[in-house]
């Protein structure tokens, strides 16, 4: 029945947030717009990759994102050191630096990732595997 995962939603605070967030998407993380819809009082969009990743925005938060309602979004990447880069560049604040892990699965899971924060207050790992 289920075939994968279709977005992960972001709730920005306001409009500011909002196009705080369309920016960092699309101008620091490099994704495109796929559809965007309401007007001037609600803003969404869907911005993501020519391979099936999707993040949805929309700007009526009631409130800063609290870091206890998602553990993070995963980002698949090539180049974890690149993101990081392209992130601080622009005034993000960086979580974890890139680092190499083995997950301890069976079989083991070699993996090059790092995280940062997103302008709403999401958690975003940068996930290549080895």
């Amino acid at each position: 029945m289920i075939k994968g995962i279709h977005h992960a939603a972001i709730r920005c605070h306001g409009n500011e947030k909002f196009r705080e967030a369309v920016r960092f998407y699309t101008e620091v993380l490099g994704l495109r717009i796929i559809r965007s819809w309401g007007g001037a009082e609600r803003m969404a969009c869907m911005v993501g990759t020519d391979e099936d990743v999707i993040v949805e925005l929309f700007d009526n938060g009631t409130s800063e994102i609290g870091h206890d309602r998602l553990q993070h979004i995963a980002l698949k990447t090539d180049d974890v050191d690149g993101c990081i880069d392209a992130v601080r560049k622009a005034g993000y604040e960086i979580i974890t630096e890139p680092a190499d892990v083995v997950i301890p699965s069976e079989p083991p899971l070699p993996i090059r990732m790092g995280f940062c924060y997103g302008p709403c207050g999401e958690e975003i790992e940068f996930f290549q595997e080895k």
